[in-house]
């Protein structure tokens, strides 16, 4: 379930997703379909040009993603130029799952933004 949609510019928004304890799919494979999204330009597959980073925050498992390219994720539509953040974070009451997408130049304007959002995340006390 979505929990939220936030614009932060024009063409550019950041998803979050909530389902519950052992739903929304694998880290792996919203990884793969998120990393398949997108298209290169020279006809690589993307998942060699994404950069995807496994860490701990806060005690909890955390799978980033970081892809440039044409995005297709768009009800079909190809919008070039685009660029993902993404992230898994694996709570204990499930996964909940952050995917930014947008003009490439307005995610990296952005993206600490981002990374101070996911560094802000926690159990709750």
């Amino acid at each position: 379930m979505r929990l939220g949609t936030y614009t932060v510019a024009p063409g550019a928004e950041c998803a979050v997703y909530f389902f519950g304890s052992g739903q929304g799919g694998s880290v792996d494979a919203n990884v793969d379909r998120w990393v398949g999204q997108f298209v290169q330009a020279d006809g690589k597959p993307s998942k060699s040009a994404a950069k995807i980073a496994k860490k701990t925050m806060h005690g909890w498992p955390v799978t980033t993603v970081d892809v440039s390219g044409a995005y297709t994720g768009m009800g079909g539509a190809s919008m070039s130029d685009y660029r993902m953040l993404a992230a898994i974070i694996e709570g204990p009451q499930g996964s909940v799952f952050f995917k930014f997408t947008g003009p490439a130049k307005t995610i990296a304007v952005n993206q600490t933004g981002f990374d101070k959002i996911l560094a802000s995340l926690g159990p709750v006390r």
